[in-house]
């Protein structure tokens, strides 16, 4: 049986609590690793799969970078260190060897 993240699992906690960042936009990067998330429930995926799928999920966060400088915020560090720690968080539940700067190596932010 695979293992699945629990429904009450934090995501972007600091993001959420700090007024800096809109909701809707945290909102927007907490969907873009829940797909990650979802991915590895599925099972089975060598960790290259998983690092593409976290490649992808830095990418979609990479596009919302204008986004959040419309609303007068930005991917700056408070971010970075929530989404770090998020996804470092996901990769420790499910036991993937993958570094955590390695697991964001796609990021311009």
């Amino acid at each position: 049986m695979n293992k699945k993240l629990s429904t009450d699992f934090e995501y972007l906690k600091d993001m959420y609590a700090d007024d800096y960042f809109p909701d809707f936009l945290v909102d927007k990067v907490r969907d873009a690793i829940k797909k990650v998330v979802s991915f590895i429930e599925e099972g089975n995926h060598s960790n290259e799969e998983i690092q593409q799928s976290l490649d992808e999920m830095t990418a979609t966060v990479n596009e919302l970078q204008e986004e959040f400088y419309e609303n007068d915020s930005e991917i700056e560090t408070g971010a970075r260190e929530s989404i770090g720690e998020t996804i470092d968080n996901v990769l420790c539940f499910f036991e993937i060897d993958i570094d955590i700067e390695e697991a964001i190596r796609a990021r311009d932010w």
